[in-house]
């Protein structure tokens, strides 16, 4: 086999120039078609064998020499609704929408293993489903509909990455257990009874109600989930009324929320409806809660991340490996996991260059990262039994 370090740097060009061609080419989640046709064609030229699945979602499979196991490699490719700011000489030319997430360099590195796999496969024991996901960033999730078609129905065990502006530059690490949070939405109306300003005792005073409800969420969080569960409740839009001295009729609150437990977000989820719709009661009000379901709390499976660990310790260095906190960022990548065991990575690119957080309209990646990315999925891929 073509010793492993000569060979990713002959691929660095490449990777580089994929990641800034899909940088200045954003398309929003569903609807990443020309993404998914420049993943397809550059598969394709490397004869790797395209499956069958919703389309713009690429497939490709690769047979191993042994194929007694299947191992899976994962890479979003969508991007977000956001104006991206600054000079750089590839920024997005579609404008609104911009790669302020980190997936392109996701792309660019699962098309480099691609490249890397197709010209080693005779020597590659498992084999390999290289998946271009569709659609991470909304709900419902592009995991949620692959898994629910059956795209893990074969396979043993499923690997991912998240280049990451949190964790410093040169460090790479996981979490064994839970490492991202649910994320969950909600919408909260509280129905009332409007009136002038000036007479409050003749009406039910939705936005007076309001402060309660807000005021109560927080306590699901402090007295109904154990102390040691990171959770969080955040009311992010309030709606109401249309003048300064009316009380309205009605009040809209909107807001998220994040557990890392499937229990806990039952709590959280259930305490809500509950305490909603008492309090608005106990005013003379009624209160709905539109909860919407969206990634569950992505954990890790301890020996599988055992294995990546091992895999991070031996190829770069134990200085390299670190074991991370959980995040209250959601992944969709918890949808495979919830169906196969696995582990979710952090490669660390935060510094200079790499300053401003996810979703910024300044974010960008350290491309002096995406070569170690490539060099961990291959070690996981040859170290593989």
């Amino acid at each position: 086999m073509v010793e492993v370090v000569s060979q990713t740097e002959q691929l660095v060009e490449k990777l580089i120039k994929d990641r800034r061609y899909l940088h200045e080419h954003p398309e929003l989640s569903g609807i990443e078609f020309e993404t998914g046709k420049y993943i397809k064609e550059r598969l394709e030229s490397l004869e790797i064998t395209i499956l069958d699945y919703k389309f713009p979602n690429v497939i490709g499979y690769i047979k191993g020499k042994v194929g007694k196991k299947t191992l899976a490699l994962r890479a979003d490719i969508d991007a977000l609704p956001i104006v991206e700011e600054g000079d750089k000489p590839y920024l997005s030319k579609n404008h609104g929408v911009a790669h302020v997430c980190g997936h392109d360099g996701h792309t660019a590195v699962l098309l480099a293993v691609s490249e890397w796999i197709a010209q080693n496969q005779d020597e590659i024991e498992p084999n390999i489903l290289l998946i271009f996901q569709s659609s991470e960033e909304i709900t419902p999730s592009g995991a949620e509909a692959l898994v629910r078609d059956g795209i893990l129905e074969n396979v043993d065990e499923i690997y991912g990455i998240h280049l990451w502006q949190g964790l410093k530059k040169g460090k790479i690490g996981l979490t064994y257990g839970p490492m991202m949070a649910s994320a969950d939405d909600f919408e909260i109306t509280i129905e009332g009874s409007g009136g002038h300003g000036s007479m409050p005792q003749d009406t039910v005073d939705p936005i007076y109600i309001a402060t309660h409800v807000i005021q109560a969420l927080q306590s699901i969080v402090s007295r109904n989930l154990n102390p040691v569960h990171p959770s969080v409740i955040s009311v992010g839009r309030i709606e109401a009324g249309t003048a300064y001295n009316i009380i309205p009729n009605n009040v809209k609150l909107y807001g998220t929320v994040r557990g890392l437990t499937l229990d806990d977000v039952t709590i959280l989820r259930q305490q809500m409806l509950k305490l909603t719709a008492g309090i608005c009661a106990s005013f003379g009000a009624k209160g709905s809660v539109r909860y919407i379901i969206g990634t569950p709390p992505l954990v890790n499976h301890p020996e599988q991340s055992k294995y990546i660990e091992k895999v991070i310790r031996t190829t770069f260095g134990d200085d390299t490996f670190e074991l991370v906190e959980p995040v209250m960022g959601g992944e969709d990548f918890a949808y495979y996991l919830l169906k196969k065991p696995g582990s979710f990575i952090f490669v660390g690119m935060g510094g200079e260059k790499s300053k401003y957080p996810h979703h910024h309209p300044r974010f960008e990646i350290d491309e002096d990262v995406l070569p170690n990315a490539v060099k961990l999925f291959i070690e996981i891929i040859k170290n593989y039994q």
